[in-house]
């Protein structure tokens, strides 16, 4: 009886991790998409190479990396090697890649 319990509560601790990070999941609505993807193509950036940083949503961005306004938005963007990705400006994290 003791095991079954002890193993039912590591798969709920498991369960709860991952809602957690399901829950750490930024949306941008549709919406706010699509003014981010007509500025981004109206606002056209070179492209910076940011060598030891793979670029999946997550991931975090140096501070040497100039980050972008995009007016009434509250994230910020970048072309890294030649994809447009918006950044949440406090953490500097990706919150999304455009192709």
């Amino acid at each position: 009886m003791r095991m079954h319990l002890s193993t039912a509560a590591a798969g709920f601790l498991l369960l709860a991790g991952v809602g957690a990070v399901a829950a750490q999941d930024v949306i941008i609505a549709p919406e706010q998409e699509t003014v981010i993807k007509e500025y981004v193509k109206k606002q056209p950036l070179a492209s910076v190479e940011i060598p030891g940083v793979e670029l999946n949503i997550g991931s975090t961005l140096p501070e040497t990396v100039e980050l972008h306004e995009i007016p009434d938005v509250e994230y910020r963007y970048v072309v890294v090697d030649n994809r447009t990705v918006v950044v949440d400006p406090g953490t500097r994290k990706i919150v999304k890649i455009i192709q």
